[in-house]
């Protein structure tokens, strides 16, 4: 835990934070935390975020990051509400959207398909995956913690939320 020690100081600000006390310095706070701290700990606090009813839903939360994302991500996400959801259901959603399932082999979604889904199909398919297999939101931070710029346009308030579980979680392990 010795990434610990080196942003306690930066975490500090986060005990007792939550979405509507967030510090101004979320944004500064998260680059410096997502360049120290391991990615399964900033997962777990992203996790925290996207089931934390202080935050907007997590389909909304997925959509909003889905759009903001580079292409292979998108694909890698597309892939993960197609494992949670099935194929059938994401043609479904996709094609209700406005974008035809061409591109969905099995799971695996191409970056060409990717490109051109819009957040709506992406929200849509995020709230379903949610309710069938709610570990879909750990594998969807998981990916999103590998790509800490990305999560910065959640917002101060998640970005909040997901360092103050961080900051629980170490008080937690002593």
């Amino acid at each position: 835990m010795d990434w610990m020690k080196e942003l306690g100081g930066v975490l500090s600000r986060y005990e007792g934070a939550s979405a509507t006390n967030a510090p101004e310095s979320a944004h500064e706070d998260f680059d410096h935390v997502a360049r120290t701290a391991p990615r399964a700990e900033l997962a777990e606090g992203l996790a925290a975020a996207f089931r934390s009813n202080e935050t907007p839903p997590f389909g909304q939360m997925v959509g909003q990051l889905f759009g903001n994302s580079p292409g292979s991500q998108r694909a890698s996400i597309l892939t993960s509400l197609a494992g949670a959801i099935g194929p059938g259901m994401l043609s479904q959603i996709l094609a209700k959207h406005g974008s035809p399932a061409t591109g969905i082999q099995g799971t695996q979604v191409s970056p060409d398909l990717a490109q051109r889904v819009p957040s709506e199909a992406v929200r849509e398919a995020a709230e379903q995956a949610e309710k069938k297999d709610p570990s879909i939101v750990d594998r969807i931070s998981h990916a999103y913690a590998e790509q800490p710029q990305i999560v910065k346009t959640l917002g101060k308030a998640a970005i909040a939320v997901a360092l103050a579980q961080m900051v629980r979680k170490q008080h937690a392990s002593r």
